[in-house]
């Protein structure tokens, strides 16, 4: 199964601030969404980094509440890797594995054109063993 499949059901909006964005207003977003990360955009709206909730908490441990007046720009983690339509579920699963990453832009012709999350992964390939697993079942049992 492709990524595209993935964000054909799950949507393709993800969710984005400008790299000078105040790390309070970041906090609040991330709250009033229920979402765990955003995506970093630079002024010409380009993919830049990544900001979750783990990295405004190891800053809030260092800094305290100072780190509310800090930008995204100074907490993102750049983003060093990225899917596209066609990845597979065992090269996104690689990648995710080898960068040691939660979350995977997806990319298209230079593009941002969506998100998936290791949850994502996982349900989509406990939904292809599923599907393997009955179509074995109904062949051994000879209803093909």
């Amino acid at each position: 199964m492709p990524i595209r499949r993935i964000l054909r059901e799950k949507g393709s909006h993800v969710v984005t601030v400008k790299m000078f964005a105040k790390v309070g207003y970041i906090a609040n977003l991330l709250a009033e969404r229920r979402i765990g990360v955003v995506l970093v955009l630079d002024e010409a709206s380009e993919l830049v980094g990544i900001l979750s909730e783990r990295d405004l908490v190891h800053a809030m441990a260092r800094r305290g509440a100072s780190v509310f007046e800090m930008t995204a720009r100074s907490l993102m983690t750049s983003v060093r890797c990225a899917a596209s339509y066609s990845t597979s579920l065992l090269d996104a699963m690689r990648i995710m594995t080898e960068q040691h990453i939660r979350h995977l832009p997806v990319m298209e012709s230079g593009k941002l054109v969506g998100l998936v999350s290791i949850g994502d992964i996982v349900k989509a390939r406990l939904g292809e063993q599923e599907d393997e697993a009955h179509s074995m079942r109904t062949y051994i049992a000879g209803q093909h």
